[in-house]
């Protein structure tokens, strides 16, 4: 299946997407997180021909919600009212500084690298998706054949 992630945030949203076997993550774009926001991510997920949509839940250590949870979950129903493609939340702790991490391996400026974090976060939240969902599928039976 061919998974779009977001990456939300209140100045720009990062997405990246999986190839259809579930293999392969890329980052994809930052868009601006301005009004024309929804209107472009239903774009890129036509587009794209996503599936369903993972969309990066920024928990508290404590696993509460704090206030840009409750604003992304806003987004998220904003943009399930525009689209017909299944959507679900995904635990997106630390992943920023999985993403930060990435980037550092990379020769770019400290705004070449701001420009691209929001999508290589989205990318890491789409790799811990699909492994968590590709373990789910695994039974101890299928481990020992």
């Amino acid at each position: 299946m061919r998974f779009l992630a977001i990456d939300y945030g209140n100045k720009r949203t990062g997405l990246a997407i999986c190839d259809n076997s579930e293999t392969i993550t890329s980052p994809l774009e930052v868009v601006a997180s301005d009004g024309s926001l929804l209107d472009r991510v239903a774009s890129v997920i036509r587009r794209e021909q996503a599936q369903a949509i993972v969309i990066g839940l920024p928990l508290n250590m404590d696993d509460s919600e704090g206030p840009q949870a409750r604003r992304t979950r806003e987004f998220a129903g904003k943009l399930q009212q525009r689209i017909k493609v299944p959507m679900e939340f995904f635990d997106e702790r630390l992943s920023s500084f999985a993403a930060e991490d990435r980037l550092v391996e990379l020769d770019l400026t400290r705004k070449g690298k701001r420009k691209r974090l929001d999508a290589v976060a989205a990318a890491a939240i789409l790799e811990a998706f699909l492994e968590n969902r590709h373990e789910k599928k695994i039974t101890p039976t299928d481990e020992s054949s």
